[in-house]
């Protein structure tokens, strides 16, 4: 079993951890958070790479209870934002110690700002430095964020429920009740994954979703990546369809989240044309009809705006799987830092020691 698998395994387990936290213990540092982002005047939400990921599932939560905030990935608010004084960073990080997270922790220091951090790690610059740090002690994923993408996401979802008066006890139990079922319905989602024809090494794979499943369809063609080392395309699904499905064939592959209220009919609509077409679609949801596609993910039942919570487990488990179908290590990282510390280039000094070696210019010391 590699340890990417294990990790996914002990996800419920985890989460549930989380969210006992978040309405017990932790529900005051979430109240000064969402106190600190009612009395501001501009709120950006914030991370960098599985971390931003996260974020992009609040965003929605936001959005639907009437907060404007502004969404930008730490590089570019880095580099390109003016952070106004009276502002406040909801900043997510598995480990707080990116060096984009570092630095923009300093621009919102010279700005005079508020920074919230999200973060798995007490010993991580974001959870020293944040004015309001919420940290989220579970045990840290292997090498590919599994646990630590999911308790960031769930963190930052809570924040957004108490600032719009959502996130109540009730709310935690209906989470921690859907955790429990997704436990009893990840052996029936391997054999799934496992037997089914969606899965072709070489293929182009689309993942698309809309509001906080967003989040899963980026957070999904990142495992591709990461852990398939094959690359993947996430957009929105009405983004989709505005040029982009010009590039479908017969060998096209797609994920599509079907939200709980939102665009239902449209997206399966959507799903039933481009199975029409040729191409092979996996549609993930909650009381989807069992002809929606090549191949129809049932989640158990949460509110619409918290699905992302129970909706990557599926496409985690298929990342696992199409590595071990591509024989790639999703182990190990070829290329990729844990964590990145500088912004130079994308080679650490063992990959590049390893590619001198193999091309025969390593120097003696």
């Amino acid at each position: 079993m590699t340890e990417f698998l294990q990790d996914i395994l002990r996800q419920p387990e985890e989460l549930l951890s989380v969210i006992d936290y978040l309405e017990g213990t932790g529900r005051k540092i979430l109240e000064a958070a969402a106190c600190a982002i009612r009395g501001a005047r501009y709120v950006f939400v914030t991370g960098i790479g599985a971390s931003w990921n996260a974020a992009l599932a609040a965003g929605p939560l936001f959005y639907a209870a009437g907060i404007p905030v502004h969404m930008l990935d730490a590089s570019e608010l880095l580099v390109f934002g003016m952070i106004p004084r009276d502002a406040v960073l909801l900043i997510l990080s598995r480990s707080g110690r990116s060096v984009e997270i570092v630095r923009l922790i300093e621009k919102a220091r010279a700005a005079g700002a508020t920074v919230i951090g999200v973060t798995n790690f007490e010993d991580g610059v974001l959870a020293i430095e944040a004015d309001i740090p919420v940290v989220l002690r579970v045990k840290a994923d292997h090498g590919i964020s599994v646990n630590t993408y999911s308790a960031l996401a769930v963190a930052a979802a809570a924040i957004a429920g108490v600032v719009a008066g959502s996130f109540d006890a009730k709310l935690a139990g209906a989470l921690s009740l859907g955790l429990a079922e997704v436990q009893e319905e990840i052996p029936e989602w391997r054999k799934q994954i496992e037997h089914s024809s969606w899965f072709v090494s070489g293929s182009p794979y689309y993942f698309l979703a809309r509001g906080s499943s967003l989040a899963s369809a980026y957070e999904a063609a990142l495992l591709w990546e990461e852990g398939a080392k094959a690359p993947a395309i996430a957009m929105g699904a009405g983004s989709f369809r505005h040029g982009p499905q010009e590039v479908v064939t017969k060998d096209t592959r797609f994920g599509i989240w079907i939200d709980g209220e939102q665009m239902r009919e449209q997206d399966l609509a959507l799903a039933r044309d481009l199975e029409r077409i040729g191409a092979s679609v996996m549609v993930i949801g909650h009381a989807l009809p069992e002809d929606a596609s090549s191949l129809v993910v049932q989640l158990p039942a949460l509110p619409p705006e918290w699905q992302f919570l129970i909706d990557i487990f599926p496409v985690q488990l298929a990342a696992e799987f199409f590595a071990r179908l591509r024989l790639a290590d999703c182990d190990s990282f070829r290329f990729a830092s844990y964590i990145v510390l500088n912004e130079h280039g994308i080679l650490t000094d063992a990959a590049a020691h390893s590619l001198n070696v193999a091309g025969g210019t390593a120097e003696s010391d």
